[in-house]
């Protein structure tokens, strides 16, 4: 058992401030006041404790080729089977694999990440390669997988089930690439089969205006509007919405995530967050390809801070900006993240305690704060 003391706690899916004390016992809090004093005492001296960060989509695989590439289009980049990525993890080794992918890991708890959600390639064996490599880190993956038979033109929908059935069995959700690789068929399997098993099914949608182009041109449709009908309970990126796209998402229950820093990377757009959080869409920011970036949740969130204001012309909250990077999971079930994402009695203890530099507990984080500036991870897997 230990004591938090004397820190700013950023406390509630709101992230209010509060200055408090935090109880653990057993890596769950089981106290939060002013006075409450018990065990080991820490104090931490108006540093400001804050849920720890959910890097809300990454390809966690192609760590191996960091910074391959630049310069490429997306498509030469990422699209299966033949970009730069998916040319690499067919030639790598599974233990060059495993070895890049904990280094990738590894970086993600030392800058304060405690859970991520991949976009797993490999089938049923990348799905058990990711769990074995993080088997001893503290960090919690949430994995989703694919299968090569999702893609083409004219797919067995037979062999497609059995794939997702399978995946099922071991991953948190599916994720095929994009609407460009699968049919609408193959898209509403996927959906159906993950909603009965009360998991996610999550697609990359609108990355590119080239993409959205070509989908209205072929099917009268937005890679949105797509999504949304086949019900994918997660679509990323939105980069690039057309007419009444985002209206239209924000009448679904669907989770939101946005890679502002890939997105630059590969000069396809700025995603127009002040307009989701405007119509009450609550994103979560992911770092997207570890070979395009870090996955550094700090170096996201302020690039992202600064590139919305110049984009937009207006100051987006930044409450709201942390709050992608933590408790906007909230209401978006994905096993125990729910609990593990806000700093409330009776919930897991995962939170980081910043060094703090200005008033603005938000931007303090956001705006000042470096990876040697964490005091500490608590983090209820290892109870760092």
């Amino acid at each position: 058992m230990f004591t938090i003391a004397n820190g700013i706690i950023l406390k509630g899916e709101n992230l209010v401030p509060n200055r408090e004390n935090i109880v653990v016992d057993e890596g769950k809090i089981i106290e939060i006041a002013k006075d409450a004093r018990e065990g080991k005492i820490i104090d931490v001296d108006g540093a400001v404790v804050c849920p720890s960060f959910i890097n809300g989509h990454i390809h966690i695989g192609d760590s191996i080729i960091k910074d391959e590439g630049y310069g490429l289009s997306l498509s030469e980049m990422v699209k299966p089977p033949n970009g730069v990525k998916h040319v690499a993890l067919a030639n790598a080794s599974d233990d060059e694999l495993v070895e890049a992918v904990r280094c990738s890991m590894w970086d993600m708890v030392n800058s304060g990440t405690t859970h991520f959600i991949d976009y797993r390639e490999g089938g049923v064996k990348g799905v058990k390669l990711l769990k074995e490599a993080s088997k001893d880190i503290p960090i919690k993956p949430i994995i989703l997988g694919r299968d090569d038979s999702f893609y083409g033109e004219d797919p067995d929908l037979t062999k497609v089930k059995i794939a997702i059935r399978k995946l099922l069995k071991i991953a948190d959700g599916i994720a095929p690439s994009g609407f460009g690789e699968i049919t609408m068929d193959v898209a509403e399997i996927i959906s159906e089969e993950c909603e009965k098993a009360g998991k996610i099914s999550s697609i990359h949608v609108a990355e590119s205006e080239s993409n959205q182009i070509e989908s209205l041109n072929k099917y009268g449709l937005s890679e949105i509007e797509k999504g949304v009908k086949a019900n994918f309970s997660q679509l990323v990126h939105l980069t690039n919405p057309k007419n009444d796209d985002l209206d239209f998402v924000s009448k679904t229950a669907a989770n939101v995530v946005v890679c502002p820093r890939a997105n630059a990377t590969l000069n396809v757009g700025v995603a127009p967050l002040n307009d989701m959080v405007n119509l009450g869409l609550k994103p979560l920011l992911g770092t997207d390809n570890v070979m395009l970036n870090s996955p550094n949740m700090l170096r996201e969130l302020e690039f992202t801070s600064k590139v919305m204001s110049v984009y937009h012309r207006d100051y987006l909250d930044a409450v709201e900006i942390l709050k992608m990077a933590t408790t906007n999971i909230c209401g978006f079930k994905i096993n125990d993240v729910i609990q593990k994402s806000v700093i409330m009695e009776d919930n897991f203890a995962e939170f980081n305690i910043f060094n703090s530099f200005s008033k603005n507990p938000y931007l303090n984080i956001i705006n000042r704060v470096e990876t040697k500036n964490i005091l500490y991870t608590i983090n209820k897997k290892f109870n760092v």
